[in-house]
């Protein structure tokens, strides 16, 4: 990955470490379906009026249902039940392996041995997390984060094969249309189409997921829609949703997929470890969460698989014969 590309990753990884926090301050107002319902209403209102849809595909669908029905109806239902800000962030991490294994069985994506040690790793920190469940972390809760990872997982796979078609048919027609301009690049280009596909499937698929968390939630959550759960709900709650929209949906969403279009992903999806480092950190900061001997070990796993994923193999030899020197 490029340098740029890498300070994106870590950029967008403590965006969604910190909204981890927010998600928990936005369900003190309002029920999880609801909350999840009315982050996606927000995400695709106005936009949609302003940016080309994706071609309507299977992969559109899955990417809306897996990555944001699936997984953030489950995760807000998981810390509504009890499952605090970090632990959240952490067990949903298992995410980067199933999207890793899934990147290899369906698309063929090389993995090289280091990074199979590195996800290897990262599982012992999750493991952890598993042997110590309650208090924080409830069962319930925990089979809820599960779900929302394997959701996330396909999400990935599929905002991929999106955004790398789409993509490239853009690159190419503007290529043509510019033929004869000398000054222009094909990646620069490829990029920028990339940016704006990533964005309008994130709006585009907030939209259909909308649809699907408002009948939903009107189902399993009837009594919370009226008017005093607006009125009542905190200013905090307000903010909340706001950051969780804005800078955690539209932004962290766009470059993530963005990523995933012009790497592989098993490149992009370890620094996704670092969302549990920035969540757990924010949580204790900012709503006391109580910091443990076993927590400390999970993060120290994890961190430690997202560093052996990323050390490439020529560096880790070059280490080696100057170490033998």
């Amino acid at each position: 990955m490029i340098s740029v590309h890498i300070a994106l990753a870590i950029l967008v990884t403590f965006i969604w470490g910190v909204n981890f926090t927010f998600i928990a301050w936005g369900l003190e107002s309002f029920p999880p379906l609801m909350l999840t319902a009315m982050r996606f209403f927000f995400t695709a209102i106005p936009l949609v009026l302003f940016l080309k849809p994706p071609k309507f595909n299977r992969s559109l669908f899955i990417y809306a249902i897996g990555t944001f029905v699936m997984q953030y109806a489950f995760v807000f239902t998981a810390m509504h039940l009890g499952a605090s800000a970090g632990l959240t962030a952490l067990v949903l991490q298992l995410q980067i392996f199933i999207t890793v294994l899934l990147a290899y069985l369906m698309l063929g994506e090389a993995v090289s041995r280091i990074q199979i040690i590195g996800m290897l790793v990262g599982v012992l920190g999750l493991s952890v997390i598993a042997l110590n469940l309650g208090g924080d972390m409830p069962l319930i809760g925990f089979i809820c984060i599960l779900i929302a990872a394997i959701g996330w997982s396909f999400g990935n796979i599929a905002s991929k094969q999106v955004s790398k078609q789409v993509s490239r048919q853009a690159a190419t027609k503007t290529m043509q249309q510019k033929a004869g301009v000398s000054n222009v690049q094909p990646n620069t280009v490829g990029n920028k189409a990339s940016a704006v596909t990533a964005l309008a499937l994130v709006v585009w698929g907030g939209l259909i997921a909308c649809v699907i968390l408002i009948v939903v939630s009107l189902i399993f959550e009837s009594d919370a829609w009226q008017l005093a759960t607006f009125t009542q709900a905190s200013l905090k709650s307000w903010l909340s949703l706001g950051f969780i929209v804005y800078i955690s949906t539209l932004i962290g969403f766009g470059l993530w997929a963005h990523l995933l279009a012009q790497n592989t992903a098993s490149k992009v999806m370890p620094f996704a470890l670092l969302v549990p480092i920035f969540g757990m950190a924010t949580s204790v900061l900012l709503t006391g969460e109580q910091v443990t001997w076993w927590k400390m070990l999970a993060m120290v796993l994890i961190l430690s698989g997202l560093v052996l994923a990323n050390v490439k193999v020529g560096f880790i030899k070059k280490i080696f014969i100057i170490s033998k020197k």
